[in-house]
């Protein structure tokens, strides 16, 4: 996944208040008399306004319908709103399970709902024996991974409520294999078919400000996603069993204590689906 749920939305726009000091001149009385006579009108000051701070726009308000208008969106613009209203497991630190928000005026609500498929994914990784594609940059991947579908959830979409969905506890269990991974896709319009999946991920990669690993998809329709990484793919065989206490093998980023090391010891940390190429497309 980071946060409540909610506070993945765009921070409104603060707008701070100018403050004027007005200054006051006192005045003196003629004839030398130091004493201001009483009921002499004092000087007077030209009152200053604060103009209003104005409120925010809410990036999807409703309109007189009492919806947002929606019709004829592009792709693109689903995909920025569904981004929006989802908050997945580590974003939603209450209970752990996917949301899709309701926040009226803000989100919406729309008009026309979106059709949003919510995928879970199971990747099971094993070390690379040398063999197999290489990666986008020409060198050869640490580990392979095959992925396969889990649960799917089709959710039509328009933040009149909200919605939790839960993840499959198998799959997000604390004692699952060290060699399993899981992803999550939230996807706009029809499932996601196996040439839109990644194709490479890298394991103990780059994280974003909400500590999600990047994944890159090879499809546009992907609004937001989140991947629970294997514990332990070091100690993983090439299809995908543990052969070894993690607790006795170095991650890849630990510094190898043996002068010639195994295979147990791949830097850097690559994962590569090596059935991508020959799987069937998902139906």
């Amino acid at each position: 996944m980071r946060r409540a749920a909610g506070t993945k939305r765009s921070a409104l726009p603060v707008v701070a208040a100018l403050t004027l000091a007005v200054l006051f001149s006192a005045g003196c009385s003629g004839g030398g008399d130091d004493t201001a006579a009483v009921g002499d009108p004092t000087p007077s000051a030209t009152e200053v306004t604060e103009s209003p701070t104005p409120s925010p726009t809410p990036p999807y308000p409703t309109g007189a319908s009492g919806c947002h208008d929606n019709k004829g969106w592009t792709t693109a613009e689903s995909v920025d709103w569904v981004r929006l209203d989802v908050d997945t497991p580590k974003q939603n630190s209450g209970s752990g399970n996917l949301e899709f928000s309701s926040i009226p005026g803000y989100l919406g609500p729309l008009c026309h709902k979106i059709t949003v498929q919510v995928e879970f994914w199971k990747l099971v990784y094993g070390v690379a024996n040398g063999g197999g594609e290489k990666l986008s940059d020409g060198s050869r991947p640490d580990y392979y991974f095959d992925i396969r579908r889990v649960k799917r959830v089709e959710v039509r979409a328009d933040a009149g409520s909200e919605r939790n969905i839960a993840v499959p506890k198998s799959l997000y269990a604390d004692d699952r294999s060290p060699c399993v991974g899981a992803l999550l896709t939230v996807t706009v319009g029809k499932p996601l078919k196996s040439k839109e999946l990644p194709k490479e991920v890298e394991v103990g990669g780059t994280q974003d400000a909400w500590g999600t690993e990047t994944v890159e998809f090879r499809s546009k329709r992907v609004a937001d996603y989140e991947l629970s990484e294997p514990s332990a793919p070091q100690v993983c065989s090439p299809d995908g069993r543990p052969t070894a206490d993690p607790a006795d093998v170095p991650p890849p980023s630990a510094a190898p204590t043996d002068l010639f090391p195994t295979d147990l010891y791949p830097s850097p940390s690559y994962s590569f689906d090596l059935d991508d190429i020959l799987r069937s497309p998902t139906p």
